[in-house]
């Protein structure tokens, strides 16, 4: 029952951190402290009852106020620092400086009413607790495995960049003392400031290089295996500083301490680490852990925390070695998921808050003892960033790089705060250090991303790609496809496309599948990066978040069962925003010709389209005006269904109006009529002045005279050849080739506005195709034929037929390919010449080099194709 007697309180002159009542008081310069709560003050009876009682006198209504208010002004300081590419930490440091005595708390309204001193208490508590579950999930981030692949650089590295910084803050503040450490003991001092200079926050690193797109090169792993170890030793280092920093401890409690602390990680790493392996293989495959062992696990965390508190380390101590011994993989990710948002996002910025609140520049009085602490620190960070440098330079690595690694091993962050906060609670920092060393670390951190895009200039780009689109290859050679999936509902249409493909040995499709995953700051999609590396699968399926594991086996599984077929698997972890800019890097890099991308939307049960994320529209739209290749957009409405899968025969209709694109989806099609299985049927649409006869061919050139009533051309390529040119040449072409082939059908459409050509797409037979392949820009712009459809587009994307294809109007789901080419600027259209059988590589490699001479043809056709008419008749099979 709530209490109708106001809380009986007392304040007198209490200092910020309240939990340092008993140790204060057996200082000389402390006050006593007094703070007195009532039992009956949790929540109050209501606003209405006319107590008269403010709600924020007691403790549960105060504590959620608090709460919003840290949180609102987290949150809203990462929205005004994104565009400057800060990571989130600098927001929630922020927050709690802008929320405490330094700014907000200087008003004496706000500071007795929202952060009182008597509600510190509370705050802590939760405060420490949320940080104990974080250390716990920095554990399970880190992978022990990390440390033996990484190599001799990244051990170089993380012992430089710790040991130079230590040696050198030590003997900096050792010369300068009797200024720097005037109030607190000075041994003690000396050893937490110089683990305060060497350590590398982890966490934050990895989220800056996840930002910055480095986070799957040579610098970024090479940053982020270092900073692991780094990591480790500092916790080691702190162990150490705290076990002996105690201002009333003597030599034989310290050695106890140590001991204690030892033995503490010897039993994580032979009793617990066993224990949850024998956990792991109890788990049937393709379940997750129950409710009651994520339950036990997580209660271990706190006796974890316990122990090490216990045995006068630190709670959060226990936490990271617990949550280090826990085997990486679905066990680690499925904690991941469940804890990290709320601890991440609510528990953790109460911490950042505290800090802040700890914080307070007014008490920086003295410009000497400030000016000494910011040259300590400023001499620290140089000397890691040059012993980081020598490092580099050993190991042949670029001077600039160098410089980016070094300042990317200065990134600060929790780490650093944790061990300031525990030195100031161990009286070993005053006031004023705190607060110097809490603004100069926010000033490093904030630097990092600045300077590592300003020095480091990525590799320029290869040069003699010319396979860029699929008109420019022979259909029976060598085919490099990027094919990018967001889900695992993804695959299976992806793999049914490839199927249809025609992947043989005469003709191998070499594939890089790529999971795109979105970079939200979590760990468990920051997992996918890290163990799925960006050049290669390397490590084992166990280090692999289970969604990108069953995606990547999946296509592995595929590759044994295929002949002609090579898969590489890849992960890409981005924001949304710029994700379209890391697949453009990576086909231009694997000299893609194709990308393949799935639609936004999937189907429904009952045949209808549903978003999957609003996101993955405009990640279409940006890669469709980026992309340094062909792009093909791929609508699943049941080719990915088993029944289709086994079909003996696949239908396939292409619907030519003209244009790039158009050719291109012929290109793709024509790779697919060597399927034995595959029946295509290709329907032209025409406008009624079309005149074929006026076209005669003579060796795929055309005549000079032109009908004069025929459309103008659309556009000149760098032949001096109109689109409409073009595509006739391009369809003489396919027509020689394909001769007397059975599984072809054509038919012509004359259409002289869009309403006619909605008529005879339905009135084909849609019944019996399995896949439609349109082009994006169909014909030539603003024509007749399509110029209605493009103004009622729900998925510009798509274009106006490829939209239609998919609207609720259309009778059918059919599932469709839209194609876009890639047209290169100055140079000729033609396909490359290229030698039958021998290696693909080292056709593929002629074929990038080779240049066709100038003035040559770009299709020689049969004699018998100039004597021929040169329309193809109506419902034509087998030509």
């Amino acid at each position: 029952m709530a209490s109708t007697v106001a809380p009986l309180n007392a304040d007198i002159d209490v200092p910020v951190n309240t939990t340092d009542q008993t140790s204060g008081a057996t200082a000389a310069n402390t006050s006593v402290q007094v703070v007195c709560y009532s039992n009956l003050m949790m929540t109050a009876n209501g606003m209405w009852q006319g107590d008269g009682v403010n709600p924020l006198e007691f403790s549960l209504p105060l504590f959620i106020v608090q709460v919003a208010v840290i949180v609102a002004t987290t949150r809203l300081l990462v929205v005004l620092l994104r565009p400057f590419r800060q990571p989130r930490v600098i927001a929630e440091i922020l927050a709690g400086v802008l929320l405490g005595p330094s700014l907000l708390g200087q008003n004496e309204v706000w500071a007795s009413m929202v952060f009182p001193l008597r509600s510190l208490l509370t705050l802590e508590t939760v405060a420490h607790l949320g940080l104990l579950y974080f250390l716990f999930l920095v554990g399970l981030e880190m992978d022990i495995d990390v440390i033996r692949q990484s190599g001799k650089k990244a051990l170089f590295v993380a012992v430089a960049g710790m040991a130079l910084p230590f040696c050198m803050g030590i003997a900096t503040s050792f010369i300068f003392r009797h200024q720097v450490s005037r109030n607190v003991h000075q041994t003690s001092f000396l050893l937490f400031l110089g683990v305060v200079l060497s350590v590398t926050a982890f966490p934050v690193l990895a989220r800056i290089l996840a930002e910055i797109k480095l986070l799957n090169t040579d610098l970024g792993r090479t940053a982020m295996s270092a900073a692991i170890v780094n990591d480790m030793c500092a916790w080691i280092l702190l162990a150490l500083a705290i076990s002996i920093s105690e201002v009333h401890s003597t030599a034989l409690s310290a050695l106890w301490v140590l001991l204690s602390g030892v033995a503490f990680v010897l039993f994580c790493i032979f009793a617990v680490r066993p224990a949850m392996w024998w956990l792991v293989r109890r788990i049937p495959e393709g379940e997750s852990l129950s409710d009651v062992q994520v339950t036990l696990i997580l209660t271990g965390v706190m006796l974890a925390g316990a122990c090490t508190d216990a045995i006068g380390i630190h709670s959060v101590f226990g936490a990271f070695v617990y949550g280090l011994v826990i085997p990486s993989g679905p066990l680690g990710v499925t904690l991941i998921e469940k804890l990290e948002d709320f601890v991440t996002g609510l528990l953790l910025p109460i911490f950042f808050a505290i800090s802040g609140l700890r914080t307070d520049v007014t008490k920086m009085r003295d410009p000497v003892t400030v000016g000494l602490l910011v040259l300590v620190f400023v001499m620290a960070s140089f000397a890691k960033i040059m012993g980081t440098i020598i490092i580099a330079a050993l190991y042949t690595m670029p001077f600039r790089e160098g410089i980016a690694l070094g300042f990317l091993m200065n990134t600060r962050g929790l780490v650093e705060m944790i061990v300031l906060n525990i030195g100031r609670d161990k009286e070993v920092l005053d006031n004023e250090s705190f607060a110097v060393l809490v603004m100069v670390s926010v000033v490093m951190t904030v630097l990092v991303t600045p300077v590592v895009l300003s020095v480091r200039r990525p590799s320029r780009r290869l040069v003699g790609y010319k396979r860029r689109n699929l008109q420019r290859i022979r259909h029976d050679s060598e085919l490099r496809m990027l094919a990018c999936v967001h889900t695992t509902r993804n695959v299976p249409s992806v793999l049914s496309l490839l199927e249809l493909s025609n992947p043989s040995k005469r003709s191998p499709i070499f594939i890089y599948a790529l999971h795109l995953v979105e970079l939200t700051g979590r760990a468990s999609n920051m997992l996918a990066a890290a163990a799925a590396g960006a050049s290669s699968r390397t490590t084992s399926s166990s280090s692999l978040p289970a969604a990108t594991e069953h995606i990547f086996n999946a296509f592995e599984n595929y590759e044994r069962c295929t002949g002609g077929v090579s898969i590489q698997t890849l992960a890409a972890v981005s924001p949304y925003q710029s994700m379209h800019d890391d697949v453009s890097v990576l086909a231009e890099d694997k000299h893609v010709s194709l990308i393949v991308i799935p639609f936004h939307k999937q189907q429904t049960v009952d045949g209808g389209m549903e978003p999957i994320n609003p996101s993955i529209k405009g990640f279409n739209e940006s890669l469709l005006a980026t992309s340094p290749c062909s792009v093909a957009i791929l609508v699943d409405r049941g080719l990915s269904a088993a029944a289709a899968r086994m079909s003996a025969e696949h239908r396939i209709a292409l619907l030519f109006f003209g244009g790039p694109d158009d050719r291109e989806a012929l290109a793709y099609a024509w790779r697919m009529v060597e399927h034995p299985g595959v029946a295509l049927t290709i329907v032209r649409f025409l406008p009624p002045e079309y005149r074929a006869a006026a076209r005669s061919f003579s060796d795929a050139s055309y005549r000079s005279g032109m009908d004069p009533r025929a459309p103008a051309p659309m556009s000149n390529s760098t032949e001096g050849k109109s689109e409409l040119q073009m595509d006739e040449e391009y369809l003489s072409e396919f027509r020689v080739k394909n001769h007397g082939n059975p599984a072809i059908t054509y038919a012509d459409r004359m259409v002289s506005n869009s309403e006619e050509t909605v008529a005879a797409i339905r009135g084909m037979d849609n019944s019996t195709q399995e896949l439609y392949i349109v082009g994006h820009r169909p014909g030539e712009a603003g024509s007749p034929m399509t110029a209605a459809l493009e103004d009622w587009m729900e998925s510009p994307e798509l274009g106006p037929i490829g939209d239609m294809l998919v609207s609720s109007d259309f009778s059918m789901a059919v599932s469709v390919l839209v194609v876009q080419q890639y047209v290169v600027a100055g140079a000729p259209v033609a396909a490359v010449p290229v030698p039958s059988g021998g290696d693909p590589m080292r056709q593929y490699v002629g074929n990038a080099n080779q240049r066709p001479p100038a003035g040559s043809t770009a299709y020689r056709g049969s004699p018998a194709s100039s004597t021929t008419n040169s329309r193809w008749s109506s419902d034509t099979v087998g030509f």
